[in-house]
């Protein structure tokens, strides 16, 4: 057997229908589009949310709300989460490992569920008041991280 002998199994590839070559081919004239208009060109292709020329319904509805430029999205970490972490001083790599937030994460916020067992060393962008009391009364340090 040689490379150059091998084919398809027979029947099982059909050509290719050659559209619009006459009323003899069975799709002839329209070409199998159904009869004139904007859908019956080549290369048409028509935008998301089209209706027809009507007004579409993303623009029908209100706008609401508003995105503040100046706000920051925290992502939260508890103490009963950071209780986990075997190691006395935790930096925001450690949380990554730890898979408590994700690698691309810009800032991290410490809330205050749960305890400490063991006096931590924990640096975050921002703390909640409960949570750096907790801290400090197992005897550990909350640090805060520099925003990048």
């Amino acid at each position: 057997m040689k490379l150059s002998n091998l084919h398809p199994a027979r029947g099982s590839q059909r050509p290719k229908k050659r559209v619009g070559r006459g009323p003899g081919s069975g799709t002839g004239k329209t070409a199998g589009r159904g009869s004139k208009g904007q859908l019956s060109g080549a290369g048409f292709s028509r935008t998301r949310g089209f209706e027809g020329g009507q007004m579409p319904l993303h623009r029908r509805l209100p706008k609401r709300g508003f995105t503040n430029i100046f706000g920051h999205d925290y992502s939260l970490v508890n103490l009963d989460r950071l209780d986990k972490i075997p190691k006395a001083e935790i930096g925001l790599q450690d949380l990554v490992e730890a898979g408590l937030i994700k690698k691309r994460v810009r800032a991290v916020k410490v809330l205050g569920r749960g305890q400490l067992t063991s006096a931590k060393s924990i640096t975050a962008h921002k703390f909640s008041q409960s949570a750096q009391k907790k801290i400090e009364e197992a005897g550990g340090k909350a640090i805060l991280a520099g925003r990048s």
